[in-house]
């Protein structure tokens, strides 16, 4: 359920009209359901439920998907965590009143003074992803003990199973050609060398092997992967506490092939890691995020070539959502007000001046004309939070709806705050 539905012959969020929202805020527009964010963590998290043995996972959501305080803080009160790849993510978790023992910091390439203030803010967990990271995490460690402070930060290894998964080549994280995680052959040497630091305590393992995956099997081959390196680590005498099996579980995107369920992923899992005695963590993003919004946008016109292709061309662009010009990605689009128009293929088109601003080529579509708003289903994961100001565009507002009231939360910038961004040169 995505709480998305036509009622009174128009296509609202919850209880408020997706035109009335337009109307007052202007196109195109983000916007987010209370009801549809809650309820997607909620199955996820009771997925796991039947399987007490497995204790209460850590369930932090993919702060990259949507990274909008007040998504955040929805999610922070049915108890979420935050994985993030940034001080900025981190700051934006703390901001939305995630505590600090429920944050993981991962990322490829943090910096010294990213990794002091993830130390300084007491995170659950720093993802530590090759050998010079773990060096310099142990120097800033060690120089924030000799000034007075710090404590040993627990750290995990993300590690690279050298599986193939996810829905693209872009979104694919798991293979040994990918810049993620140490390999198998480096994580037990790394792990011991982390145990023999006295500035640091090496907790766990983890691992993410791409998005948008629909077949469970390169995950359960990846978690029992990930089982053996636990086993091994055991059998040197280091402890492992924590089995953190990152995210990527597939979204049930509109007029697709249903993935599997929250409750499917879950089952896989309670079975590879039976008896092992772990706390577990996952990072989910996208199947939380991504059907809990919609972009609306208007048409400006059709434009209809004499040999016949016609080009609906919308007041959204790829910089504000990017997905389909990087990623190929699908997204339904549907009237704002269905009507009984009869369908006609079109390329749907922004404004940008690149050939790339193509969301989709030959769609059956409605019958649109000038000022009519569409929806682009599905957009609620990497659609605002991938956006930018190419062709100075402004970054376009984002809405919570809760019920029959909705609320900006995050305000288009006007032109002049754009340009007062940029100060001039003295010497021009």
């Amino acid at each position: 359920m995505n709480h998305f539905e036509v009622r009174d012959g128009e296509l609202c969020c919850e209880g408020v009209p997706l035109s009335r929202i337009a109307d007052a805020v202007g196109t195109p527009v983000y916007v987010y359901s209370t009801a549809t964010l809650q309820r997607h963590f909620t199955v996820f998290r009771e997925a796991f439920a039947p399987y007490p043995q497995l204790g209460a996972p850590l369930i932090a959501f993919a702060v990259k998907a949507n990274s909008n305080v007040s998504v955040l803080k929805t999610l922070a009160e049915v108890g979420a965590g935050a994985d993030t790849v940034s001080e900025g993510e981190i700051r934006r978790a703390l901001a939305a009143g995630i505590p600090p023992g429920r944050i993981v910091f991962s990322g490829v390439g943090k910096t010294a003074a990213e990794l002091a203030f993830a130390i300084e803010t007491g995170v659950a967990e720093i993802n530590v992803e090759s050998e010079p990271e773990l060096d310099l995490l142990a120097e800033v460690a060690a120089a924030q003990v000799k000034a007075g402070g710090g404590a040993r930060p627990a750290i995990a290894f993300r590690v690279n199973p050298d599986v193939s998964a996810g829905g693209h080549a872009k979104i694919s994280t798991g293979k040994s050609e990918n810049k993620f995680g140490v390999s198998f052959a480096e994580a037990e040497r790394l792990y011991a060398k982390a145990a023999a630091s006295p500035h640091l305590r090496p907790v766990g393992v983890a691992c993410h092997i791409g998005s948008q995956i629909t077949d469970l099997a390169p995950m359960e081959d990846a978690f029992r992967k990930m089982r053996g390196l636990v086993e091994r680590l055991r059998g040197l005498g280091l402890t492992v506490e924590r089995l953190d099996l990152g995210g990527g579980l597939g979204v049930p995107y509109f007029n697709q092939p249903a993935p599997p369920t929250p409750a499917d992923f879950a089952a896989m899992v309670a079975r590879v890691v039976d008896g092992l005695d772990v706390q577990l963590a996952f990072e989910p993003g996208r199947v939380i995020a991504a059907n809990a919004g919609v972009l609306v946008t208007r048409v400006i016109h059709v434009h209809e070539r004499p040999e016949g292709r016609r080009f609906m061309v919308l007041d959204a662009a790829m910089n504000d959502l990017i997905r389909p010009a990087m990623y190929d990605a699908y997204h339904d689009i549907r009237p704002v007000r269905p009507t009984n128009a009869p369908l006609a293929a079109y390329d749907v088109v922004g404004p940008v001046c690149e050939t790339g601003d193509t969301f989709t080529r030959e769609r059956d579509l409605p019958e649109a004309g000038s000022g009519d708003l569409v929806a682009f289903m599905s957009a609620g994961a990497y659609g605002a939070s991938m956006s930018s100001e190419y062709n100075t565009r402004p970054l376009i507002p984002e809405v919570l709806v809760k019920g029959d009231q909705f609320a900006v939360i995050r305000p288009r910038p006007t032109y002049d705050e754009m340009l007062a961004r940029e100060p001039v040169a003295a010497w021009l």
